[in-house]
């Protein structure tokens, strides 16, 4: 019996035995909006899978409930099962890396810093009036050891930072660098260095024409002091460094005769051992070299870099109506100098800028009064001093005044830290055996450098000013390079050398 169309079952369709006749069952409406519902599902799942906007996106906006909520972990409890991947036949995904750690900007440049007893630094200060026996000092103690504040001196200096600092003061400036040295530290064992904050170019001072005893006694107490701290035993004192702001030759006194010169502090064994900043070495003692020579201070103590920049374009800007010039006196006596054929050469050429010092109205203590020569002149003629180096160099330089040596002692071999290894590029030399034998002529020396030499070399002077500068030390923009920098730069390296045991023989 043939089925009828009555007789179908929704959803199916039979074969009549082969004969060819095949009855179709139509589905309820039910199932077809089932299927439709089921189509449109599936195409909404689909985009929403694939980050495909489209009519998913604009029908369906994300939600915080969109999103597989994270387990809420305490210290000590495990995440709650139904957080976690149950059932799935998976392990749950492993937690996130840690944030990345920020590099340690003052790894390997850590300093400790005694707090000496005020005996060895503050007491000091305050007995200004007796650190000098011909002047009172007092004045040039104030504003961390710069000095009192200057004026523009008639033109001769221009913006903010100019201060009439003695130039026996740098232990103090430096010992004010220090208390804001982003790098400090409180634990020794991490300090790549140790800083003794004693003062001894005030302390050398005060007693120069007394007893031996008398100059030795404050840096005897300083020895014993240090010998009896964890921190100098840990190396017997060869990461230590302090600053001694005068000549190395005022610390080096050979006996215990009372008309010899200076006090000892830089032959006891245990300040030997020690690196030692000074405004020169002594080239003669070889347990000497490990010392640092760094600038004396000048006069300018800018504040950032862009005091700096405005003092730079003044003195690249200035005229310079001058060939050279000499500002000083003959030191009559010593046959060590050339002062005296330089003044006679000076003297002598309608191109030469002479500053003769105590002669007339010339005062070489007149900060304004020697700037405004160096900064009128190409070329400043710096033979030595009382010993083998001068202020007056970097007050040249500063000035953007090229400087003349007549001995290499007198920079070259000295200022390595923060003078260029060429010294070609910034300045002249004219040895001074050629000027007392009257073999040459300064001034047709200086006339026959080309003006492109002269302009490059006056623009590498003028590049080198941060260097040799100190900072204000109250400053909190300090953003440049100076003379402090890299003193601390040389003395780090130092230590970490003597860590690694490569000094060779000076240790």
């Amino acid at each position: 019996m043939k089925p009828t169309t009555n007789q179908k079952n929704a959803g199916e369709g039979t074969d009549n035995g082969g004969t060819g006749t095949w009855v179709v069952l139509q589905p309820s409406r039910i199932v077809k909006i089932v299927m439709i519902s089921t189509a449109f599902w599936a195409l909404v799942l689909y985009y929403m899978q694939n980050g495909d906007g489209g009519v998913a996106s604009v029908l369906f906006k994300p939600s915080a409930f969109s999103l597989p909520l994270l387990p809420s972990v305490t210290s000590g409890q495990s995440p709650r099962p139904e957080h976690q991947h149950a059932g799935l036949g998976q392990a749950p995904p492993p937690p996130p890396p840690p944030p990345m750690v920020l590099a340690d900007r003052c790894r390997g440049r850590y300093v400790y810093m005694y707090d000496l007893p005020p005996r060895f630094n503050d007491d000091l200060v305050r007995d200004c009036r007796n650190l000098q026996i011909w002047m009172d000092m007092c004045p040039y103690m104030v504003n961390c050891g710069m000095g009192p504040a200057m004026g523009d001196e008639g033109g001769a200096f221009s913006g903010s930072g100019w201060f009439a600092t003695d130039q026996f003061s740098l232990d103090i400036i430096f010992h004010g660098r220090m208390k804001g040295y982003e790098c400090l530290t409180d634990d020794p064992s991490l300090a790549a260095a140790v800083y003794v904050p004693f003062y001894a170019a005030l302390d050398g001072g005060r007693y120069q024409w007394n007893s031996t005893s008398m100059r030795d006694a404050l840096s005897l107490d300083l020895v014993e002091w240090l010998a009896r701290r964890p921190e100098w035993r840990a190396m017997g004192g060869r990461d230590h460094f302090l600053v001694a702001g005068r000549t190395a030759v005022d610390f080096s006194r050979n006996s215990d005769l009372d008309h010899e010169w200076g006090d000892k502090l830089l032959n006891f064994p245990a300040v030997e051992n020690m690196t030692a900043l000074v405004l020169e070495t002594n080239q003669w003692k070889p347990k000497q070299k490990r010392n640092l020579a760094v600038p004396y201070p000048t006069y300018f103590h800018p504040e950032s870099v862009a005091d700096v920049v405005a003092w730079q374009e003044k003195v690249r800007s200035t005229e310079r109506e001058w060939l050279f010039s000499f500002a000083g006196g003959p030191r009559p006596g010593n046959t060590e100098t050339v002062r005296a054929e330089i003044i006679q050469q000076c003297g002598a050429s309608s191109r030469c800028r002479l500053f003769h010092c105590g002669a007339g109205a010339n005062d070489c203590s007149s900060p304004g009064g020697v700037m405004r020569v160096f900064e009128s002149s190409s070329f400043c003629l710096q033979p030595r001093g009382d010993t083998l180096t001068r202020r007056s160099t970097f007050d040249a330089i500063l000035a953007g005044c090229i400087p003349v040596f007549f001995h290499p002692g007198s920079a070259y071999t000295q200022y390595t830290a923060h003078l260029p290894k060429d010294p070609n590029s910034y300045s002249v030399l004219i040895m001074h055996t050629d000027v007392t034998g009257r073999n040459v002529s300064i001034e047709d020396t200086l006339s026959n450098i080309s003006p492109a030499a002269v302009k490059a070399m006056r623009e590498e002077v003028i590049r080198l000013i941060p260097r040799l500068v100190y900072a204000d030390p109250r400053s909190r923009r300090v953003d440049f390079t100076d003379a402090f920098d890299l003193a601390m730069d040389a003395v780090i390296d130092r230590v970490a050398k003597r860590r690694r045991g490569v000094a060779g023989s000076q240790d």
